[in-house]
């Protein structure tokens, strides 16, 4: 199973976009766009499955939630329930928003699962992988993509900071930036990292790049590792290192936090 929070999901041929859904306002129904970018007709079946996020930014899925989690799929319908899409084709999943009206205040979330689901082979027909002594062998890679659906209702008071940046090297001296994203307040965060290193003289030079990292409740910090980029001229050992973390916001708006490193 492969949870995406990004803006596009994509495995085994299939594209979901946008990668992440939130009711946040007053919209009701939402639309999902899948497409099949592989070279066979594939079939998947759609369902809510319910995730926890660990402090190390992994994921496990769970049948209880935890303490300050609250699952969305109660209140979520969907249609269809399930999908086959021929080479190149597409389709549209609907997403309603149903009894929010009962909701406390508070962030709810759910994920959408797509599993996809082999073509069985026609009684008579022969399979593959068949040996001389009768006995087939036919493996077939079943995966399946999931995708946060998040419902929010009241005002959404969640802030991010960032703490604990350290800079080690690996193997072959590959640069890696560890740090902790800390989540306050109510609901879960969600935004874009980009870090930057600063020369001595001023030039700067991006050098790290990540979209849609999330600190999902009611975990209140994440550790991250982040590979920095191998670039000739650029020496980690002079200047600093510049990070920021942008989270869109309400209207539009997008909110920045940053923090710097000194390197020598």
């Amino acid at each position: 199973m492969t949870f995406f929070p990004i803006g596009l999901a994509a495995q085994g041929g299939l594209l979901i976009t946008p990668g992440r859904v939130v009711f946040d306002g007053q919209k009701r129904m939402q639309e999902l766009n899948l497409a099949n970018a592989g070279k066979d007709t594939a079939r998947y079946l759609i369902s809510f499955i319910e995730i926890k996020m660990n402090g190390d930014g992994t994921f496990e899925q769970i049948t209880q939630p935890e303490p300050g989690q609250y699952f969305a799929s109660n209140n979520l319908r969907f249609f269809p329930r399930s999908i086959k899409l021929a080479p190149n084709e597409s389709q549209v999943v609907k997403l309603q928003l149903v009894k929010n009206s009962q909701l406390a205040p508070g962030e709810y979330r759910s994920h959408m699962y797509f599993r996809a689901v082999p073509e069985e082979v026609p009684l008579g027909e022969k399979t593959p992988g068949k040996d001389p002594s009768g006995i087939s062998v036919q493996l077939k890679p079943i995966f399946g993509i999931s995708i946060p659906v998040i419902i929010r209702v009241g005002e959404n008071k969640a802030d991010v900071s960032i703490s604990g940046v350290a800079l080690a090297w690996g193997e072959d001296l590959q640069p890696i930036l560890s740090m902790v994203l800390n989540r306050t307040g109510n609901m879960s965060v969600y935004g874009d990292l980009k870090i930057d290193l600063i020369s001595p003289k001023g030039k700067i030079t991006q050098v790290g790049d990540i979209k849609g990292i999330a600190v999902y409740t009611p975990i209140s910090s994440r550790s991250m590792r982040v590979m920095l980029n191998k670039i000739a001229g650029v020496d980690y050992k002079t200047g600093k290192l510049h990070i920021t973390y942008t989270t869109p916001s309400t209207g539009g708006s997008v909110k920045t936090i940053e923090t710097e490193l000194m390197l020598f």
